[in-house]
């Protein structure tokens, strides 16, 4: 691993999980849609995610992934976290591994990191989540299942 990689930090000990598998991942996610940049994946459980998401967010209730940008030039993309408990519970009702799930939501937290927000873009962050996701063959994305529902 080379200083520029991704960190990417399992914590609390994760079983299940093919570590090198998702920092893979995590490397070619860093290469490609965030042209280089680095940024830092902490892997936790639904319990961190839900109290992040209530003290940043104002929702209580755990959620699959959140990002935060870097405030400091030269820092990198910033932070995200992803819980796994999520990202199990994703892979089973899509039909694919759990390290695809968390590939799934890494690529969605980059496009945060980098300033996309589907929330306001008018499809733009969708546009180009779909693009990385087909060229990193990822089965599908978060936008396009929140569309399928």
């Amino acid at each position: 691993m080379s200083p520029d990689d991704p960190l990417v930090v399992f914590r609390p000990f994760i079983r299940g999980i093919d570590r090198n598998a998702v920092r893979r991942l995590a490397s070619r996610i860093s290469l490609e849609p965030a042209a280089g940049q680095r940024f830092c994946c902490l892997i936790t459980g639904d319990a961190e995610l839900q109290r992040w998401n209530r003290e940043f967010l104002g929702h209580d209730y755990p959620t699959d992934v959140l990002s935060f940008p870097s405030s400091s030039p030269g820092g990198g993309l910033g932070d995200m976290a992803i819980s796994v408990d999520r990202a199990a519970i994703q892979a089973q009702e899509h039909d694919h591994t759990v390290e695809e799930e968390i590939g799934i939501l890494m690529l969605h937290g980059v496009l945060h990191l980098l300033g996309y927000d589907h929330e306001t873009d008018r499809g733009r962050m969708a546009r180009v989540e779909k693009k990385w996701r087909a060229a990193l063959d990822f089965p599908i994305g978060l936008i396009e299942r929140r569309r399928h529902r």
